[in-house]
Formats: C-alpha cells, structure tokens, sequence
C-alpha cells in the first residue's frame, strides 16, 4: 500500500540535523530562555503551594473537626462533602488556567526558541 503524501520531516528519507549539545546550552543559558522559565516559574508554582495548601486545609479538617465538617448544609449534604467536591472543581479551575497561561504566554515564546533553533541560529 503506498500514499502519496510526502512523509514527515525527520522520517526516513530526509536529513535532517540535530542541534548539539553546545547549541542547547546556549539556547538555555540565553535571557529569551531564562524568560519563558520564569513565566512557568511565576504561574506554576504559586498555584501549586495553593492547591497544596488548600488541599491539607481539606485533609486537617477532616481529621480534626468532625463536628464542623459534619454540619449539614441541607439535605444529605454537608461540609465535608462540599468541600471534598470542590478538590475536584479546584483541580480543573487549575488545569484550565494553566492552558490558558500556556498558550498566551509560554507556547509563543517556546515556538519561538524552537524555531530558531532548527533554523541554526
């Protein structure tokens, strides 16, 4: 069975050439990459010691005050239940806003480095 598709670049077939080690250390050690670590930095880990701190906060009421976490709400529902809940809420509110942050801010920059990059400069 044969396509008539060309076959991806980097497949068999093409040449293709591999930036060395020296030209990624140079990339790292440049400030465009030193920028983009720092946007992740400056996002993900202020959010991570939240979410941590938010989630042992869970975890240290549940353990040592039954009482409050057993009050109910109304109905069957109470405390403890909606605040287990909203661990869960808690996580894609994250996952969503790092998506956004990643693609206005750190995929720009990553596809730029890339790019310049395979172009060898």
């Amino acid at each position: 069975m044969t396509t008539e598709a060309a076959p991806p670049p980097g497949s068999a077939g093409t040449p293709t050439t591999s930036p060395t080690v020296e030209e990624f250390t140079v990339v790292q050690q440049s400030a465009e990459f030193a920028e983009l670590r720092s946007s992740y930095r400056s996002f993900a880990f202020p959010l991570t010691v939240a979410f941590i701190a938010w989630y042992l906060l869970y975890v240290l009421l549940s353990n040592y005050a039954g009482g409050f976490m057993g009050t109910k709400l109304f109905g069957n529902v109470n405390v403890a239940l909606v605040l287990g809940l909203a661990q869960f809420g808690t996580t894609f509110l994250i996952a969503w806003l790092y998506s956004r942050h990643a693609a206005a801010k750190l995929d720009p920059k990553a596809a730029a480095i890339k790019a310049r990059m395979e172009a060898g400069e």
